[in-house]
Parts: structure tokens; sequence; C-alpha cells
């Protein structure tokens, strides 16, 4: 299991990366401010950083310069509201690996999270990267579906939320989980966008494998 250091002095920012990526199978902790960071960071205990620019005590691009200073080699995705070309051009200069904006998609983060522990996995057991429940197969690495050994296609939204609902068969999320994990904390929280999503699985899978639990949300059949 990956474990990633979250660099993130705004609380509500910081919970909604642990729910999302816990859920998504990483162990994470939070850093609140740069001093902390640098200090963590260079434990050996973490797989990827996730690193705020406007951090206090010490600013995101110090971090990033005293850690590879040291000659640390952990992946860095820096994830900041400051949208400055130079900033972001400071950031990848002094050792960053990749850089997102705020307001972001949760979706898009795990993407990019994975892209920089690709070369990691490979010294991991190959069943990590594949989960199953009854007849559905999800290869995580090339992000291809089976469902009674045939192949599905699935766009990327619908791709990540069955793999939401795959990763804990028989738990049941609310909509509101499942808006959150797959659409991004700043989405309308009033959309029904996660109902018209099953049923486009649904359509692809059949209605038996999703169940709706009246009142609260969705649980996968395992």
């Amino acid at each position: 299991m990956n474990r990633i250091l979250i660099a993130e002095d705004e609380p509500r920012i910081a919970a909604f990366l642990q729910k999302g990526l816990q859920a998504h199978g990483f162990t994470t902790t939070v850093a609140d401010d740069g001093i902390e960071a640098a200090y963590m960071a260079r434990s050996d205990q973490f797989d990827l950083l996730i690193l705020d620019l406007g951090l206090p005590e010490k600013h995101g691009v110090q971090v990033i310069e005293e850690l590879r200073g040291r000659g640390e080699v952990l992946p860095i995705i820096v994830l900041t509201v400051i949208q400055d070309v130079q900033d972001k051009v400071k950031a990848l200069e002094a050792g960053a690996d990749d850089y997102l904006t705020k307001p972001f998609s949760l979706e898009e983060l795990i993407a990019r999270i994975r892209v920089q522990l690709r070369y990691q996995r490979s010294s991991q057991p190959s069943e990590e990267m594949v989960l199953r429940a009854g007849d559905l197969v999800i290869d995580l690495r090339q992000r291809r579906i089976q469902f009674k050994g045939q192949s599905i296609e699935l766009s990327t939204r619908e791709f990540t939320l069955l793999e939401m609902l795959a990763r804990q068969p028989g738990r049941v999320w609310t909509r509101e989980d499942l808006l959150d994990q797959v659409w991004g904390y700043d989405y309308d929280p009033n959309s029904n966008i996660v109902d018209v999503y099953v049923g486009y699985l649904r359509k692809k899978l059949g209605r038996g494998l999703i169940k709706t639990v009246r009142g609260i949300g969705y649980r996968l059949q395992s």
C-alpha cells in the first residue's frame, strides 16, 4: 500500500484529500506547514508528497529545494491555488515532478499519482493492480474491465466510479461520498450526476452488479 504525505494547511482540503486517497487504497499523513512537511518527507516513510506552495513557516518551493538538495528522490506533486506561470516554472525547476492547480478533480489527481508511482509498482505483486468482485475484474494498470469474461469499454469517469465501488465490495457509498471522490470537492452537492453515471454503468454491466440502497446510495454486489 503506497504511503502519501499531504502538505496542506487548509483543513477542509486536507480532509478531502485524505478521504479520497484512502478510498483509493493509499495510506495518508498530513503536514500543515512547510517545516513539518520537509522534516517528514525526509523520513523515508512515504512514497509520494502532495505539496501546497503557500504553506506557513516555509514556502513549498523551499521545501522542494531542501529535499532535492539532500538528494531525496521522493516524487513531488505540487497542488496549489497559485496559477502564475513563473511560480510553476520555479517549482518544476526546483525539482517538482508535476503541478496541478486548485480547484482540481480528484480523478485527475489520482491519475497523476499513479503515473508518478508507476516505477515503484513494477516491484510490487501484480495482484495489487487487479480488483475482483464476483464476475468483475478491473485491471488498474491497463485500465481494462472484464465482466463475465467479456471486455467492457468504459469512459474515464465511469471507470473511476466503478473502481471506487469495487475497492470495497459490499460497502454502502452515499451519493455525497461518491460525488466527493470521483468528481471533486468543489462539485455541486445537489447534482444528480452520480445517479446518471450509475445508470451508464448498469447499461453496460447489467442492473444486478450495482445495488441501490434506498435513501442512502449504492453498493457493489460482492
